[in-house]
């Protein structure tokens, strides 16, 4: 692994545990056209898609669906934000990490990113986010990781990814960047963490290794 020059983190699972917030708001989408609350299994798709992605799926056998989709568009996201719980040492970490490194952001968000950073104080920290409104194939696919890469004129071991779920294994592996798997050992991944801490050590170990 070369020089470490961009820290690129996934929001949902690894910057906060928003799965409160992501239940809550897809439950008032669905509650809108009398559906009945998400099953777990839903829960856990919504959790890793894109909004659009995860409509598709919850009204995927419903006439509604387009009305579904269209009502996601108008929604506003706001007041489930609250729900979000920022994970712990994050911050810490960021002041760590800055100026020393560049970060970003490659998420399956979309238009709530933005809030969501201003919401808790973190935009500050971040000098590049990449949503799937950016892109034209979110992940799985590695185009937002890619467009990272591109952005900073950077090759994929010149930077490193946290990430938590099997869509960000599948991304970092076809963009050629090194993982961090964030509380979720049964990922393929370059490193195992459960903390932030551990993200701020294991950073310091590779610098001392240069």
């Amino acid at each position: 692994m070369r020089q470490i020059k961009v820290i690129i983190f996934d929001c949902d699972g690894v910057m906060f545990d928003s799965k409160k917030a992501n239940e809550a708001y897809y439950n008032a989408i669905r509650a809108h056209f009398g559906k009945p609350p998400l099953t777990k299994e839903e829960c856990d798709y919504v959790h890793m898609q894109t909004a659009e992605e995860s409509i598709s799926y919850l009204f995927r056998h419903d006439l509604c669906r387009e009305a579904a989709l269209l009502y996601r568009r108008q929604i506003d996201y706001t007041p489930f934000i609250g729900y979000m719980k920022v994970e712990p040492y994050l911050e810490r970490l960021l002041e760590y990490i800055h100026p020393a490194y560049k970060t970003a952001i490659s998420t399956n968000r979309s238009d709530t990113m933005a809030k969501v950073l201003v919401y808790y104080g973190l935009e500050k920290y971040f000098d590049f986010v990449v949503t799937c409104l950016d892109v034209e194939r979110p992940k799985p696919h590695p185009e937002s990781l890619l467009k990272i890469l591109d952005y900073f004129n950077i090759g994929p071991d010149e930077a490193i990814y946290i990430g938590d779920s099997q869509i960000d294994e599948m991304a970092a592996s076809a963009a050629g960047v090194p993982l961090i798997a964030y509380k979720n050992p049964s990922l393929k991944a370059a490193f195992h963490v459960s903390h932030f801490k551990e993200v701020e050590d294991l950073l310091r170990r590779l610098e001392d290794q240069r």
